[in-house]
This record gives structure tokens, sequence and C-alpha cells, in this order.
């Protein structure tokens, strides 16, 4: 009956008009089939063709779900990892929005503006993050198509896990520095304030 199944949110295109027919939770613009609720992609294939009808296509169709899904909202806080960054932002993916984990990592940004509340004229990018650094964040505008803006202006945001250099778990010392415990070296970050 179905042969395929993946999560969808709302835009996402599924497939070729010329080559599914548009099922229920989905409409079709410009010869592409897009996903208007936010659920399961299915494709329901054919049985058997009939005679006069051999050229029916197999449908697809979404299938709204009864799981939670996670979804960034503006006021949100979320658990994020630092994909990569420039001396203006810090790109990120969206792991967890509050305590509910994401189906699939969302793209967030974190501009350098957005990291303190004051003095922002001072703040350098790599005295704030590094890749691969796991920060706490709100969410503070929904963005471009792309990306959510995030800020970690308040105390309890900023860096919750980093590595060192030595690749050993590193501890918050102060709320902009952290310190690897085996070798003693400190690296600048801007913390989040420990609960």
């Amino acid at each position: 009956m179905s042969s395929s199944m993946e999560s969808v949110t709302p835009g996402r295109r599924l497939g070729l008009a010329e080559e599914y027919e548009a099922g229920s939770g989905t409409y079709t613009r410009n010869g592409m089939i897009y996903s208007s609720i936010l659920g399961t992609k299915v494709v329901e294939k054919v049985e058997e063709p009939k005679e006069e009808d051999s050229q029916s296509k197999p449908t697809l169709y979404v299938k709204r779900s009864n799981a939670k899904f996670a979804i960034p909202v503006i006021g949100s806080e979320v658990l994020c990892r630092v994909v990569r960054m420039n001396p203006r932002a810090a790109s990120v993916a969206i792991m967890m929005v509050g305590s509910t984990p994401c189906q699939e990592d969302f793209q967030g940004v974190v501009r350098v503006q957005d990291i303190r509340a004051t003095e922002k004229d001072l703040v350098q990018m790599i005295n704030s993050f590094r890749p691969g650094d796991i920060i706490r964040a709100e969410v503070i505008s929904l963005g471009d198509q792309r990306s959510y803006y995030l800020a970690t202006t308040k105390n309890e945001h900023g860096v919750i896990f980093a590595q060192s250099a030595a690749g050993n778990t590193m501890v918050p010392i102060s709320w902009e520095e952290m310190q690897d415990p085996k070798t003693k070296d400190t690296e600048k970050r801007k913390c989040a304030k420990t609960f």
C-alpha cells in the first residue's frame, strides 16, 4: 500500500506533479507537489491499473501525525550546535526546543550584535563561540527562509558544553572563560550561567 514515509513541514517540496497524483495535505504549484500540513509523507502505489486507465499514477499525500513535533517560535529557548562561524555571525543547528528534541535540525544564526546585551561593539565572535560548541539561546525572530535568528543576551544563555583543543570537556570559570581541567588551558567563550 504505502512505500515511502518521511516527516515533512508545510511548504516542503514532495515531488513532481507529472509523476504523482496530489492527495490530501498537499497542493500543486508550477508542476511541483508541496506539503500544506505538518506530518508524514506517504506514497500510495496503484494496485493494478485498469485497462482503460493505464496511465494511473501513485498518490502522494501527507498524513497528520500525533507525535509531538518541536518547532521553534519567537521566545522559545533552544539548544544548538555551532556549525560554522564568520566574524559577523555563527551558524547553528537547532537540536531541541525547550525540552523536546527536534525531528530534524533547524538552521539558526546568532549575529554578533545578539551575543551580549551590553558593550555590543566590543564583542568578537571568536571569543564567544567555536564550531562544535553546544549553546542555549532564545529565538528572537523567524528570520529568512533558511534560518531562525537567535540571541544569547540573557545570563542563562550561551555556551553550555565545549571541548578544548586537546579534546577534553571544558568547565566554565567565569562568564567569559572556560578551562580544560586536565591541561589547565583557558579559552574565551560567552558562557551560560549555570543553574
